[in-house]
């Protein structure tokens, strides 16, 4: 199953991401991660040391650069559209605790266009990653909504959107919900994150209601204590996973 988990900024996507992985790993699926969000900080909330933690791939601008027949950075009226990526998953993947991540890297922008060899070889490389790749895909996206208007997501099963118990959460909420209509994202959901008290479960079924939520995780200090790298994903209780568990269980009885 290929799956997107976006959201306003500070949501807790990541966090989520590496939880839902710590959940797969557990019950012995293969499974990648892909960072795609430009603050890049998947690697150290699952643990991963520096040592060992592969370059980002936008910053592999000799092999961009040969693939895409220019040099990333400089004006290229013509460059390939299509490169060659399919190799590119078993070089540059970081391997840490059964799990696998790649990172996507942040393109900086200059002008006139220059960066666009690069983003013709990043998305070229999302899209083999979740359409060809045989185990699971978990894709941390950038916050808000703009991935979607680039058509990032095309092609996973599902987009989980997380919301806080707030007013700009829910807004973000239902723009990611349009735009991934627009691009064909069939299987839209949403989860609440943060969750202190009984009154914000209802506020958020009660905004969201044309969503399907799947479910609720509420403020925990042990999540919080791995985002500050205080703990290891590696070393907390089964038990802290339960509302993932909850999740995956109804992810796993929709039909895609």
């Amino acid at each position: 199953m290929k799956l997107a988990v976006t959201g306003k900024g500070g949501v807790g996507k990541t966090s989520f991401t590496a939880l839902f992985a710590r959940l797969l790993k557990d019950k012995g699926k293969n499974v990648l991660l892909i960072d795609a969000d430009p603050d890049m900080n998947l690697a150290t909330v699952i643990g991963v040391p520096p040592e060992i933690q592969k370059k980002p791939i936008s910053e592999l601008k000799e092999l961009i650069a040969e693939r895409t027949g220019v040099i990333p950075g400089t004006p290229a009226p013509l460059f390939k559209m299509n490169p060659k990526v399919d190799d590119i998953p078993d070089k540059y993947c970081t391997n840490y605790n059964d799990l696998k991540l790649i990172i996507m890297g942040t393109i900086k922008k200059g002008g006139g266009g220059c960066a666009c060899p690069e983003n013709a070889f990043l998305k070229n490389l999302l899209s083999y990653l979740i359409v060809a790749t045989d185990e699971w895909v978990l894709l941390d996206m950038e916050a808000g909504i703009e991935h979607l208007g680039r058509g990032t997501a095309i092609g996973v099963d599902h987009m989980i959107v997380l919301v806080e118990p707030n007013l700009t959460s829910i807004e973000t909420a239902f723009r990611i919900n349009k735009l991934s209509k627009d691009i064909g994202i069939k299987n839209l959901h949403v989860v609440g994150n943060k969750i202190r008290i009984p009154e914000e479960k209802i506020f958020i079924r009660d905004n969201l209601k044309s969503m399907n939520v799947l479910g609720f995780i509420d403020q925990s200090e042990v999540i919080k204590k791995i985002s500050l790298n205080m703990i290891s994903l590696m070393d907390i209780d089964p038990e802290n996973l339960a509302p993932i568990e909850n999740i995956y269980e109804k992810l796993n009885s929709i039909k895609h």
